[in-house]
């Protein structure tokens, strides 16, 4: 339990305690039930645009994301054009990768085409038994809810969204709680 605590004396998974920004985050939001249209627009989003970098760098520019992608409301995303990928191409207070903002576009449209809406099809990969792992090694990269996931959204036309990406939006959104055992947000 002691490799848990935090130089501030609280107990949460290991990577809470690497910077104050991931304290807050563990803290607050991470592994917290979400739900809304928007809300999980955004964390899909942010968690496509993390793909191959430290989340610390995505939550940092999480208020510049949020301005740049007009909130994150999926209808308003769906309506961008070239213009605007070009814009967001040359903001440099978001990652500027141009396959995932094109990604964020089309997601958004995708959104909009869905015959369910976003919050119910997310959630409905969540899976019914989850067990709390023990240690941070004991926290799967991928589950079989998150390759469903993924092919299911890659079928309704999502992009940028593979398996790992998938399992850490049901972490981040509470599909899965995988706080580890002694964290003092493990339920």
């Amino acid at each position: 339990m002691t490799e848990l605590l935090g130089e501030d004396g609280i107990a949460r998974c290991s990577w809470g305690n690497s910077a104050p920004d991931y304290a807050t985050y563990h803290d607050e939001e991470w592994g917290v039930p979400l739900h809304g249209e928007a809300e999980l627009y955004e964390r899909l989003c942010l968690e496509s645009f993390q793909s191959g970098l430290s989340w610390i760098t995505i939550l940092r520019k999480r208020e510049n994301f949020r301005k740049a992608f007009r909130g994150f409301a999926p209808e308003k995303v769906a309506r961008f054009g070239e213009k605007d990928v070009e814009r967001l191409m040359q903001d440099a207070g978001i990652v500027r990768n141009r396959a995932k903002i094109e990604a964020a576009v089309k997601n958004a449209r995708a959104v909009a085409d869905l015959d369910i809406p976003l919050d119910k099809l997310l959630w409905s990969f969540a899976p019914a038994k989850h067990r709390r792992p023990r240690t941070m090694a004991d926290v799967p990269a991928i589950t079989d809810e998150s390759k469903a996931m993924a092919k299911d959204l890659k079928k309704r036309g999502f992009a940028f969204l593979g398996p790992t990406t998938c399992y850490a939006l049901m972490q981040a959104t509470g599909m899965v709680d995988d706080h580890v055992k002694g964290c003092f947000r493990a339920a």
